[in-house]
């Protein structure tokens, strides 16, 4: 009898049902991945890649024993390969749209350290509320996860509290959600002091009504009349649960979260002033996750930052300098990668790394072009870009990474819609030229004109004309250097007071 994921059909003559089963075949036969094949594939401007070998030694490795009698709870959770399935729901679209979405799924539990085993996709117009699935599908996932011998049900999508709870009861296994898988990736790439807080805030946020008890476990103070040892005058009245207390515990962590923080916001904001008082124009590299930024950085500045062949590699903002074919200074700011759907906490948490975008002078939108879903991809970092006051009024170029991968038909459809965009690829250094030039052309230029005689003494503010303004003209005269440039207000003022 054919196994109906792999009969051969078109949509037309196959039932829904039979093409959700083809689609979750098509995504295990590609090993559960969205991400390219093989090994990450770095060029020489990525430099020792240092970090990328400690990030490796963390991975969770099968065949470790769940026994958690000789390693702790959290080296357990560090080390061992979750073997996980697939749930997603196919609820409008097409069936490449459900494809791309699962796809997606996988690679975030390949990333997270995850061993994906099978899948399970169901037409449905909304979720149950009860079980997601409703009871007949749950009923089969559970048998699913009991023949494939898997641990770990990750659903495509936000489950309610009560909702994982009862899928829960129903699989015997532990239920994850998008939100927390992504929140489980974060807190594994965090490294920063304000990164790591960042991503705690974010996941006490989603753990917050997600608290479960059981039993007499529930009790931490006595209520009522007593008996027993050590317990007695004292100790009787209403109590508190230990989910209360973990809910108090859990609110008063947040809150010292908050704080430390808004603590560190200040010397962000001193640094953006700096550069502004100097007037050191910003561009903010931003867009899809895994789409290529970090390795755009370091094409273009020779940063070494950490590139790697998985979602959400880069969480800790990154500034380098940069020159314009013309000589003129600016930064580049690497930002977090966005995603579908991204969770709200993080988008909270992480507001103040966020602001980088707002605050840049222009953005440079990349964007994979080898993906199968570019245009989506293209509209998730749009929304974000939304709910970040200012941002939407920044600049934007669409770089379209990875050409040497993707189909030229694509490439071609995407320069048709998107007007203000440039073909490139970081890692053969195709475009990259041309991406230069189109940055220096859209950076704001100084616009103050002047023409004085600078003293040799102050060698250092014709120095800062020609890093951040442009100088036409440089005539060396007996009391002094001759200067006619264009620069900004504060340099222009500065110039003059010293002018011979």
């Amino acid at each position: 009898m054919n196994d109906p994921r792999t009969t051969p059909g078109t949509t037309a003559d196959r039932t829904p049902q039979e093409v959700a089963d083809d689609v979750v075949a098509r995504v295990l036969a590609r090993a559960g991945t969205a991400l390219q094949a093989g090994e990450t594939v770095h060029s020489s401007y990525d430099g020792e890649q240092l970090d990328l070998e400690e990030r490796s030694s963390l991975r969770r490795v099968a065949g470790l024993s769940t026994e958690l009698e000789d390693v702790t709870e959290v080296e357990y959770r560090q080390l061992r390969l979750e073997k996980v399935v697939l749930v997603g729901l196919w609820s409008g679209g097409s069936s490449t749209d459900a494809e791309i979405s699962l796809r997606e799924l996988a690679a975030l539990a390949e990333t997270a350290g995850s061993e994906v085993l099978d899948g399970l996709l169901q037409r449905r117009a909304t979720p149950d509320p009860s079980t997601y699935l409703g009871s007949g599908k749950a009923a089969e996932l559970a048998s699913l996860v009991a023949s494939a011998g898997a641990d770990t049900v990750v659903v495509d999508g936000e489950l309610a509290p009560s909702q994982r709870r009862a899928l829960e009861d129903v699989v015997r296994v532990k239920v994850v959600d998008r939100t927390a898988l992504i929140l489980d990736i974060f807190a594994q790439h965090a490294k920063s002091r304000e990164g790591k807080a960042q991503v705690e805030l974010a996941q006490l946020e989603y753990l917050l009504p997600r608290l479960r008890g059981w039993g007499e476990s529930m009790s931490r103070q006595a209520g009522g009349q007593v008996g027993g040892a050590g317990a007695g005058m004292g100790s009787r009245g209403p109590g508190e649960t230990k989910i209360e207390l973990d809910r108090r515990r859990i609110r008063d962590r947040m809150a010292k979260l908050r704080r430390e923080i808004a603590a560190m916001a200040p010397a962000r904001q001193t640094k953006r002033a700096g550069r502004r008082r100097n007037a050191v124009p910003s561009v903010a590299i931003a867009g899809y996750t895994n789409a290529g930024k970090s390795s755009l950085l370091n094409r273009l500045t020779g940063a070494g930052v950490l590139v790697e062949n998985a979602l959400f590699a880069t969480l800790d903002p990154t500034v380098r300098r940069a020159q314009t074919p013309d000589g003129r200074t600016y930064t580049l700011s690497d930002t977090v990668g966005f995603v579908r759907a991204l969770p709200h906490q993080l988008v909270e948490a992480f507001r103040s790394s966020l602001e980088e975008v707002a605050e840049a002078d222009l953005i440079l939108h990349v964007v994979d072009a080898a993906h199968p879903d570019p245009e989506g991809q293209i509209a998730a970092v749009r929304h974000v870009f939304a709910d970040i006051p200012g941002a939407m009024d920044v600049p934007e170029i669409i770089v379209l990474n990875k050409v040497d991968a993707a189909d030229p038909a694509v490439v071609a459809r995407l320069r048709s819609r998107e007007v203000h965009s440039v073909v490139v690829s970081a890692h053969t250094g195709e475009g990259i030229e041309e991406l230069r030039a189109l940055v220096a052309d859209q950076l704001p230029r100084p616009r103050v004109s002047v023409e004085v005689v600078v003293p040799y003494s102050r060698g250092d503010l014709v120095s800062r004309a020609h890093e951040h303004g442009e100088v036409d003209a440089e005539e060396h005269r007996p009391e002094g250097t001759l200067l006619r440039a264009r620069v900004d207000a504060t340099l222009a003022a500065e110039l003059e007071a010293v002018a011979v």
